[in-house]
């Protein structure tokens, strides 16, 4: 199987919300019936009675079946993210001309009450909704109690009201659970992107730290030998031709690590590093002294291996020491790497990104990394990283 690309990655998420989408739709379509049902048995009953003739009998079934279109499309176009205003006028009309038909069989009230709880979906404010709510239960509320006469009772339409806002209310209530799974669909699929875009974000942060410290300790080796090389090209060309086979042998295996890093397999051993800086800072005529290394695992030697590196990167480019030393030692569960130098440059006060990137190599672990003045022309970098 193929590795999937970044558009493949992007279509297959688009695909997913769209499923998503389709069975929240599909799950207020089921919801129909209950329009359908009810008002296809009052039909039936009401004609069977001889309460209505065909043609209204035709005429309020049209408008049943116009009315459910009108509830699948607010629901469709509302999914989207879009107010159908125009819609909802136009259903809203269709909704009070079915509402009479409550006078024939209540049944019928099931129109209002399906209109609202739609049409409250697109309303954030709760006394909106219960306005909406309200204004529903009254027309099924009135109309109801008109059926068959004035009502007996002067309660009875007050009592129908409340029956009616509860019904309209638990309607709305079924319908805002299915609008907030798909809210939380596009919630989680937004998350899902964000997180994608963070990681690619981290792991370009990751490569460019590598990159600075490959190259600034590669580069810097090569300035110091080119100068070397230019400085004894007169007196002494057998010297200056062994400088610049250095230069060449640090170029390529510069290059190699590059390529090594750009396919993710570079690894710093420190017992290598601390050889090469020893080589490169004697080299530009820096002493240098170095104790030997406790056994340490290899994620901590790996990140030490690392602050050498940059540390001695800043000791030829940020200094005129004449002597650097470093030490590693174990106190208690941490290890303490210090590198000190006798000659920095003043002023020495931006830590550069270099020491920025040391720093989150060194806090992965739980460790610290410090670096600053010590005496008058001192300078020490300091780790502590869990043993």
């Amino acid at each position: 199987m193929g590795t999937a690309t970044t558009a493949d990655l992007e279509e297959r998420a688009a695909g997913r919300l769209e499923s998503y989408r389709r069975a929240i739709y599909h799950s207020f379509l089921f919801a129909a019936f209950g329009v359908i049902a009810p008002c296809a048995g009052a039909l039936a009953v009401a004609y069977g009675d001889g309460t209505i003739g065909l043609p209204l009998t035709i005429a309020a079934g049209t408008g049943a079946a116009v009315f459910v279109w009108y509830y699948a499309r607010l629901i469709r176009i509302g999914l989207n993210g879009r107010l159908p205003a125009l819609d909802i006028v136009a259903s809203g009309t269709l909704t009070l001309l079915l509402s009479l038909m409550i006078l024939t069989h209540p049944l019928w009230c099931v129109v209002p009450v399906f209109w609202v709880s739609t049409v409250a979906l697109w309303v954030r404010s709760w006394r909106r909704q219960a306005a909406l709510c309200l204004g529903g239960a009254a027309v099924c509320a009135g109309t109801s109690s008109m059926q068959g006469g004035p009502p007996e009772r002067w309660y009875e339409p007050l009592v129908l009201l409340v029956v009616f806002f509860g019904v309209c209310g638990f309607a709305l209530y079924i319908n805002l659970y299915y609008r907030r799974m798909w809210d939380l669909h596009q919630e989680a699929d937004a998350a899902r992107e964000t997180q994608a875009r963070l990681a690619v974000t981290e792991e370009r942060l990751r490569f460019s730290r590598d990159l600075h410290d490959l190259l600034g300790h590669s580069l810097s080796l090569i300035a110091v030998k080119s100068e070397l090389a230019i400085r004894m090209a007169e007196n002494d060309p057998v010297r200056a031709r062994e400088e610049m086979t250095d230069v060449r042998r640090a170029a390529r295996d510069a290059l190699r690590e590059v390529r090594a890093a750009v396919r993710g397999y570079r690894a710093v051993e420190l017992d290598a590093e601390l050889a090469g800086v020893r080589a490169v800072l004697e080299a530009a005529g820096v002493r240098c002294e170095i104790a030997d290394p406790p056994d340490l695992p290899p994620e901590v030697r790996s990140v030490l291996a690392w602050v050498i590196r940059e540390g001695a990167t800043n000791v030829i480019k940020h200094s005129e020491a004449r002597r650097c030393t470093i030490t590693l030692a174990l106190y208690g569960d941490s290890v303490v790497l210090e590198m000190s130098n006798d000659g920095t440059r003043a002023p020495h006060d931006d830590p550069g990104s270099g020491l920025a990137g040391l720093s989150e190599r060194v806090e992965i672990l739980g460790g610290t990394l410090t670096a600053g003045r010590r005496g008058r022309d001192g300078f020490l970098l300091r780790a502590v990283v869990p043993a």
